[in-house]
């Protein structure tokens, strides 16, 4: 997995001052998608053990309210599967911390509801995420007074209320 920015303080993709991490590799290309750049699984930097220790390290001061993960997408299967043990490790040292995702994916009972983007990490990983911001970018419902979203057809949902009620849960903001 490759890494195509990292963002150590940044207030536009969540809650609060966040870390966001975009991830190289995307499969959908939505028109005037805001990151074209990284679609290409190849581009930026390695996601190595130097590169997972700067992201801890950004983590760590107290005015940093969580991890934000963007693309690409982080959904693509090759990106899902490098995510999840960091994932993992970020909850056990950070666990007041939350971690927003967003990708271009549909949130369907518990997984993805498209079968190409599904791997056997899927459940695991949105299970590590408090809140997901699904659905594809589409210019054509895109409006800028959305929160935390770039088109209407995209939801903000909460997926620790979800899934424990088994039915989307919109995050009030």
């Amino acid at each position: 997995m490759n890494i195509a920015e990292i963002k150590k303080t940044d207030i536009a993709n969540g809650e609060g001052v966040r870390v966001s991490l975009f991830v190289s590799g995307c499969t959908r290309h939505c028109k005037n998608c805001f990151n074209a750049v990284a679609w290409d699984f190849s581009y930026g930097r390695p996601f190595d053990g130097a590169f997972e220790q700067e992201v801890m390290e950004a983590l760590a001061p107290d005015y940093i309210a969580g991890l934000s993960l963007l693309g690409g997408d982080p959904f693509e299967p090759a990106n899902q599967r490098g995510l999840l043990p960091f994932l993992k490790k970020v909850r056990a040292r950070f666990p007041q911390k939350t971690i927003w995702c967003y990708t271009g994916y549909t949130f369907r009972d518990g997984g993805i509801a498209e079968p190409h983007a599904s791997c056997e990490v899927t459940r695991e990983l949105i299970a590590c995420l408090d809140v997901l911001v699904d659905g594809p970018f589409v210019e054509e419902l895109k409006d800028i007074r959305l929160k935390f979203r770039g088109s209407s057809n995209q939801r903000v949902i909460d997926v620790k209320r979800t899934l424990e009620q088994n039915k989307v849960v919109l995050y009030l903001t």
